[in-house]
């Protein structure tokens, strides 16, 4: 195995771009190009998220549940986290703020706008 891109079922395809832009992610691909997208691969560094509408799944994977949220937590590790914390800290919803765990990890937690959690890592 060489790497994993997990791709994330939500209902507003633009929302989710916006709201990850702010994240310091870019738009590499979406799908269509023109009029309202069903697809969006974002790349942040040497992460990358594919977001995907669940309309666009039709009855394909049924045990896919269609709602927004889920038992998943994205963790990301990062260097320079306390500057990162800093510049987005008034642009989404923080859950968990820095501090540093028993493992050794400086970390934070936020949510999406879907309700996914992403917790941001540095070994420090």
């Amino acid at each position: 195995m060489d790497s994993v891109s997990p791709n994330i079922f939500v209902v507003d395809i633009n929302k989710t771009i916006d709201f990850y832009k702010k994240l310091g992610f870019s738009v590499a691909t979406i799908v269509p190009e023109e009029g309202d997208p069903v697809f969006a691969m974002m790349i942040c560094g040497k992460v990358t998220f594919m977001f995907q509408t669940f309309a666009s799944l039709g009855e394909e994977l049924p045990e896919i549940r269609r709602q927004d949220g889920g038992s998943l937590l994205l963790y990301i590790q990062i260097a320079g986290i306390r500057s990162f914390y800093n510049q987005i800290q008034n642009k989404v919803k923080i859950i968990k703020g820095l501090e540093k765990t028993f493992y050794g990890a400086t970390e934070f937690s936020i949510q999406d706008i879907n309700g996914y959690i992403l917790t941001f890592a540095e070994e420090e």
